[in-house]
């Protein structure tokens, strides 16, 4: 969705109108489950429930518009997915069970949407085999859609640092995904990283 359509849901949202919050649910929800299937594993459901009834609760106090929404709900997603690894003692590297998730999409191609299925959650395990930094990077710029200056702000870290972070997972991705189709490793590009 569009952001000029979703300040229209914000704006209805903000106003105490459900329809204004299913919107942003409807269009967001599967970006902020992704992101938390990476840190949380099983848990993302729980946990972006607790995101979005945060989320329900200070809509009317939100001053921002539908890019800063989205930045303030994955920095929600985040503080919530930490509160959870901390809750049950997991670490943050625990990304086991990741293609675990089951996306709902409409059956109009059930062999495109199975092999886009298969694609996305082969996608997903390979971010979620970066280091952990690397990995929430790549996520929230590649999947969740967020540019520099915002998932530093979710991040709580400079926009360098986050170019530095999603260069080096994409390099090493890139050279995974290399190694695996018989191509050489591109220059510059160490064969431990490989490995890794």
């Amino acid at each position: 969705m569009p952001d000029r359509d979703l300040d229209l849901a914000l704006d209805a949202a903000r106003l105490g109108h459900e329809s204004g919050m299913a919107e942003l649910w409807h269009s967001l929800n599967p970006l902020v489950l992704r992101y938390l299937r990476a840190i949380v594993d099983q848990a993302a459901e729980d946990v972006a429930s607790e995101t979005w009834l945060q989320a329900a609760r200070d809509v009317r106090g939100y001053r921002g518009n539908a890019a800063g929404f989205r930045v303030w709900l994955f920095r929600v997603a985040r503080h919530r997915a930490l509160d959870e690894l901390r809750r049950t003692g997991r670490r943050l590297e625990d990304p086991a069970g990741l293609c675990a998730a089951e996306e709902l999409i409409a059956p109009d191609d059930p062999a495109g949407e199975a092999l886009e299925r298969m694609a996305t959650a082969r996608a997903l395990r390979l971010i979620a085999d970066l280091p952990p930094d690397q990995a929430e990077a790549v996520l929230l710029r590649a999947v969740a859609g967020l540019d520099v200056a915002q998932t530093a702000l979710v991040l709580g870290k400079r926009p360098g640092a986050v170019r530095v972070a999603a260069m080096r997972g994409l390099h090493r991705l890139a050279a995974i995904l290399a190694a695996e189709q018989g191509f050489p490793v591109a220059a510059g590009q160490a064969a431990e990283e490989v490995a890794q």
